[in-house]
């Protein structure tokens, strides 16, 4: 894995730590984090020793949106650019091979809580704070935010957030199903790979499978669903890990029936 400017790529045995590295801006994404970020999960996508992917932010700040400097700077076919170059980021976190569990530090706004809702599973501490307040800028989001707000949270919730701009505490969001945990700050990263390594550890085949298809529950129909469901199912009991696993927990309810008979 090359070395990057804006975020570091570690790995601690089958996971992937990506760690954004604009502490200074709140870890605001300009052009080249876009870019990078891109790479970087478009490339552990395709890495066979990847298991599942951790994504955090460095100092208080998970990501703090766009840079808002540089955004302002753009001529309008440079910001054409930047939100094409965008849809091909998010793509490349929410269509990952592997899950990704975002680990949220710190503040997730605008383009940060969008990369947070391409995420698989989300792990927040007591401080985090989540929002899309691009209408305080007289604009909208421009990176799924609305659509996939909507499949995440509701159209409710999802236009109350949309329309305020407000900044709301990732506690508010359990309920909702968009955060999983709230953890103290220092549990936060510990959680998070003790989830990682979990799944890691599981067949790469059936992971990557049932990652498609809850995708797939929420976006397709259900008929769909249940035929790739069946396929995916079929090759899973027809490998060799499948085959195993099956005729071990076979072998071992057997012996644990017999035990009771005696």
């Amino acid at each position: 894995m090359r070395a990057y400017q804006t975020l570091t790529v570690e790995m601690s045995g089958r996971v992937a730590i990506v760690t954004f590295r604009r502490a200074d801006q709140l870890n605001a994404m300009n052009r080249l984090m876009q870019g990078e970020i891109t790479e970087a999960f478009e490339a552990l996508s395709q890495d066979a020793s990847v298991g599942a992917i951790v994504v955090t932010g460095e100092g208080r700040g998970f990501m703090a949106g766009a840079d808002i400097k540089e955004y302002a700077a753009q001529t309008g076919p440079e910001f054409d650019t930047f939100q094409t170059a965008g849809t091909r980021m998010y793509a490349a976190i929410e269509n990952n091979r592997k899950p990704v569990i975002a680990a949220v530090n710190g503040f997730a706004l605008g383009g940060g809580m969008e990369l947070v809702l391409c995420c698989d599973i989300v792990i927040a501490n007591q401080f985090a704070k989540l929002g899309l307040p691009e209408i305080k800028l007289g604009l909208i989001p421009g990176g799924g935010g609305t659509q996939r707000s909507v499949a995440r949270l509701g159209r409710n919730r999802a236009n109350l957030l949309l329309m305020t701009g407000a900044i709301v505490p990732a506690s508010e969001f359990v309920a909702a199903g968009l955060v999983n945990e709230i953890v103290d700050v220092e549990r936060l990263l510990p959680r998070a790979l003790e989830l990682a390594e979990m799944i890691a550890a599981e067949p790469a085949a059936a992971i990557e499978g049932l990652k498609a298809l809850t995708a797939h529950a929420v976006s397709g129909d259900l008929a769909d669903g249940l035929a790739m469901e069946r396929d995916i199912l079929g090759d899973l009991y027809r490998s060799e890990i499948g085959q195993r696993r099956v005729r071990e927990f076979a072998e071992r309810s057997t012996t644990k029936a017999k035990k009771a008979g005696q």
